[in-house]
């Protein structure tokens, strides 16, 4: 498919080419008169659109705050959790914001808190920085983890002869490219309709 358009059919046609070329027919625009569908790889398309999603969210500015609460004496599986939790909003691009709740005589304690800040702190330094470092919050204690910033990746140098695997991989890699971006950005319009005119393949 190379994204032309194919004209009005009937549903059944589209179909049957869509599963000739082992992809799938997506409606995409249901309140149109015929509605409109594209044949593509759904799959791959609903995984774009993910990744896309997540891309604009990271440069949004700040991004949210996302609280997550502990106990002193929280467990070692609990504990696991919670850093996957963190884990995965700070990948989101939020922040997180840790709070150690005490109770009673667990006040009395507040360095079992901050060394539990700290351990949690070491366990995501590769994908975040403490914005706020442990501190008291009436009878909680606080600490904030920003996102960390991706170093940019370095510019590879050109080949300079002998090299002619690697610019084979390239042409490899940038025709898989084009192969997935045809796909993904919807290669064939089909429109469904009663009338079956003739269709230009």
């Amino acid at each position: 498919m190379d994204g032309s358009q194919l004209g009005v059919m009937n549903i059944r046609r589209a179909i049957k080419l869509a599963q000739e070329k082992g992809l799938d027919l997506v409606e995409v625009a249901p309140t149109a008169n015929p509605p409109v569908c594209r044949i593509l790889d759904y799959g791959r398309y609903r995984y774009e659109q993910e990744k896309l999603a997540k891309e604009a969210k990271k440069k949004q500015k700040g991004g949210d705050i996302k609280t997550i609460r502990l106990r002193p004496a929280i467990g070692a599986h609990d504990m696991e959790t919670k850093v996957r939790n963190a884990l995965e909003f700070l990948e989101e691009g939020d922040k997180v914001k840790f709070v150690v709740i005490f109770r009673s005589r667990e006040f009395g304690r507040p360095q079992a808190g901050e060394q539990l800040l700290r351990k949690i702190a070491e366990a995501l330094r590769e994908h975040g920085v403490i914005e706020k470092q442990p501190g008291m919050d009436g009878r909680q204690m606080v600490m904030v983890i920003a996102p960390a910033k991706k170093p940019t990746p370095k510019p590879q140098s050109p080949d300079t002869g002998g090299s002619k695997h690697g610019k084979e991989q390239n042409e490899d890699q940038q025709n898989r490219s084009q192969a997935v971006q045809t796909h993904s950005d919807g290669q064939t319009d089909a429109q469904e309709s009663r009338e079956q005119p003739s269709v230009p393949e």
